[in-house]
């Protein structure tokens, strides 16, 4: 079991194919701050409301020097569709074999109709730019989520 992840702690590091199969490393990140978020799945209600948020943010998360980054288990051609289809301007990341959510403890088993399964809690990480957790939320409501991580990203 990984240590529970704290604000001020280095960010768990990763490496994983975006939606053009390009590496994709926290450390090529350095000296901007990160804002990854895990997600469910693509194309559907809330992961959508969520990264359309993301996207329509885009001028401020920008000026705030951070970069957005979704995670997901979706592959590659799902990623390609999703950001397609609603003009994401960043980068969509595959986590197939779940080792990122799983250091990240977002792995969790879920419960929908009253069957359990394993999956994405939906979570978001804000990293600075040394590579340090920043801010971490847990179970977003995806409802005023944009605003919280901006505010985490002026902090």
């Amino acid at each position: 079991m990984a240590k529970e992840l704290a604000v001020g702690m280095k960010a768990p590091a990763f490496s994983l194919p975006d939606q053009d199969g390009k590496t994709v490393t926290l450390n090529s990140l350095k000296g901007k701050q990160v804002v990854l978020y895990f997600y469910p799945k693509d194309d559907t209600s809330g992961c959508t409301k969520e990264s359309c948020g993301f996207r329509d943010a885009m001028a401020s998360i920008k000026k705030a020097g951070a970069v957005v980054i979704g995670v997901s288990f979706d592959g590659q051609a799902s990623h390609q569709k999703f950001i397609a289809k609603y003009s994401l301007p960043f980068m969509l990341l595959s986590d197939l074999e779940k080792a990122v959510a799983t250091a990240y403890d977002v792995y969790k088993e879920k419960s929908m109709y009253g069957r359990k399964y394993m999956g994405i809690e939906r979570s978001t990480f804000v990293i600075d730019a040394e590579g340090k957790l920043k801010a971490i939320f847990r179970k977003v409501k995806v409802d005023g989520h944009v605003d919280e991580v901006l505010a985490a990203l002026r902090a």
